[in-house]
């Protein structure tokens, strides 16, 4: 599994797929940024697309995996299923340009739905996060109500086009190495006495 790095890394990996893809001719002002809250409200881009984690849960269908034994030989705890839902906003100065990025990066996103671990670390500033037989799922991702009001209520301004993302499963692997017991050889009951 992954190294607690993934996180950071699969945002750059998706912001790096779409600057990779971009038609340069057509969109050759264009930025792919990381965001945090402070930058919706402060100095926004003028073109181009920004990538916003606006929620991280523990993907429960993977929560309980058991524990297992590295190709280090050394057993370690389960890792931390995650999924990472993002809120991809489009920038540009007229309407046209920003729903053209905004249709030219949701097909490319639709056209590579599953990022490699190659693709994955090749984004990433360090090394090696993710093992070679991962990968991670992008799937386009309808936004709750309650999401939205509270993203609008944090940015305090009106948000541009945006669509939200979910990145899947991302398992970061733990460094602390599971204590194994012996196997059970025999059972005391003694209820009798109690």
């Amino acid at each position: 599994m992954a190294k607690a790095q993934a996180i950071a890394v699969t945002g750059q990996a998706v912001l790096g797929l779409l600057a990779d893809n971009i038609p340069k001719s057509e969109f050759a002002n264009a930025r792919f940024e990381l965001y945090q809250t402070a930058n919706f409200n402060v100095s926004p881009m003028e073109e181009g697309i920004s990538l916003f984690l606006y929620r991280v849960e523990i993907n429960s269908s993977l929560r309980n995996l058991p524990i297992k034994t590295g190709l280090d030989g050394i057993t370690r705890r389960p890792p931390l299923p995650l999924d990472l839902y993002y809120l991809l906003t489009v920038w540009a100065k007229d309407a046209v340009k920003q729903q053209r990025i905004l249709g030219w990066a949701m097909r490319t996103l639709e056209d590579s739905p599953i990022l490699s671990a190659g693709r994955l670390n090749h984004f990433g500033t360090e090394a090696d996060v993710f093992q070679p037989n991962e990968t991670v799922e992008l799937i386009f991702q309808t936004m709750s109500l309650q999401d939205m009001s509270n993203l609008w209520s944090t940015f305090k301004v009106s948000l541009p086009v945006s669509v939200a993302y979910v990145a899947r499963v991302i398992g970061i692997d733990s460094t602390i190495s599971a204590e194994e017991s012996a196997p059970v050889q025999t059972r005391q009951m003694d209820f009798a006495n109690i």
